[in-house]
């Protein structure tokens, strides 16, 4: 008896250092989060004016994927709309799930469609997303189109930089951002060929198209720590070539049907010493390793999609309190349009799972600022709020104030203040 009240004591005192250590940790976080994607908002106004914040739109990116298919002319007009609606409703940032890709944009030797990117970028603009462009180059072998394959050094090297700055040229300022060539530590198919310098011509061809191109290293299996050693050599020496990189992109859909916290601390806490900034540009749980990875028609059951929201929500908690991270893109949010339909927000029939509740819950109320109040004596209101637009009323007057990690402070003045 003595010896089982000993081994239940044990237990519960595991149980609570476990509950304890998981508090401190979630504190750690937002104490992170106050401190990294917070700034203050000063606001005068006659002493006494109601004062009242509204959020508009975060400055960190909240992003997903577009499919090719919603924008190919082709897709069924009610779903077309539908999708669009509840993307808008969810993100403020987007990145081509395949529509700059080479062999999609050039299967065949100069017949080069631009449709599907040309109305993507259309939407885009139209409704102020800023748009990443994944890929410019794929250099892993099995994605380089035959043709390009069977050209020799000299017309390899000059279709890559016909490639660049015909792409560049076109597209000149529209895209927030360009993965320049894909999973380089995977295979790189180009410098194999042409040797290692590649890299930096592949870049320095688009900024002599587009000079405020913002182009970015983007690799897989970083974030589980598995590749992050090769992931971080490779950038260094990239950049000490003289390549002008601006930023690194790690995929985020290697784990399984969990994944490490402390991996994906670590990882962003090295990626960090760069000194590049940081995105997580294909966000999937569960991911690539799960279970359930090719199993297209099998649903998860409701223990699974509990334990798929509280995944993301750990996920995107320790993203966004890292200070060099600027946005997290999943890799689809609908499962109609998304290769691992299990991971999707949005069921098939839109209705909304677990997951798209939790992150609502995050991007939409923990992390979004609402406020009211009134100007104090001294005709001021200062304002705790998240980094990015906000619409501000004092009495009957009303701004829009972008409030900046960049500068940590923005005012607005109502009246004579």
């Amino acid at each position: 008896m003595g010896r089982h009240m000993t081994v239940m004591r044990l237990t519960l005192a595991v149980g609570v250092l476990m509950i304890l250590s998981a508090h401190a940790d979630s504190a750690e976080i937002e104490s992170a989060i106050r401190q990294h994607r917070m700034g203050t908002l000063i606001i005068k106004a006659e002493p006494g004016t109601p004062v009242r914040v509204e959020q508009v739109r975060h400055e960190f990116w909240f992003g997903a994927a577009l499919s090719s298919s919603v924008f190919s002319g082709r897709f069924d007009p009610a779903l077309e709309r539908q999708y669009k609606e509840t993307f808008l409703a969810n993100f403020n940032a987007a990145v081509t799930e395949n529509a700059l890709k080479w062999p999609a944009m050039e299967r065949r030797q100069g017949q080069v469609n631009y449709a599907v990117l040309d109305a993507i970028l259309a939407w885009t603009d139209q409704h102020d997303i800023p748009l990443r462009g994944h890929c410019l180059f794929w250099g892993i072998p099995n994605r380089v189109q035959d043709w390009v394959k069977r050209l020799d050094d000299d017309a390899l090297r000059q279709t890559l930089k016909n490639r660049a700055i015909t792409v560049a040229g076109r597209y000149r300022g529209r895209f927030a951002e360009i993965d320049l060539n894909n999973e380089m530590i995977h295979g790189n198919y180009y410098a194999r060929r042409l040797g290692p310098g590649v890299t930096k011509q592949m870049a320095t061809w688009f900024k002599q198209a587009d000079p405020t191109a913002r182009l970015f290293f983007n690799d897989y299996d970083i974030l589980t720590g598995r590749r992050l050693d090769d992931y971080v050599r490779q950038i260094r020496r990239v950049l000490a070539e003289g390549a002008p990189m601006d930023g690194i992109g790690v995929q985020g859909h290697l784990h399984g049907d969990t994944f490490d916290p402390d991996a994906l601390r670590s990882a962003l806490d090295e990626l960090a010493k760069t000194g590049l900034p940081i995105r997580i540009t294909e966000f999937n749980f569960p991911g690539q390793r799960s279970s359930i990875y090719g199993k297209r028609n099998v649903m998860l059951t409701p223990e699974q999609e509990r334990v798929k929201a509280q995944a993301l929500t750990k996920y995107y908690r320790i993203c966004f309190a890292h200070p060099a991270v600027e946005g997290i893109l999943m890799w689809g949010f609908w499962e109609g349009a998304n290769w691992i339909p299990q991971s999707s927000l949005y069921r098939r029939d839109w209705t909304p799972t677990p997951a798209a509740e939790a992150y609502r819950d995050l991007m939409f109320k923990q992390w979004w600022t609402r406020w009211e109040g009134a100007a104090d004596a001294n005709g001021q209101c200062r304002v705790r709020a998240f980094y990015g637009k906000h619409r501000v009323t004092a009495g009957r007057q009303r701004e829009t104030v972008d409030l900046k990690k960049a500068t940590r402070t923005a005012v607005v003045s109502f009246g004579d203040k």
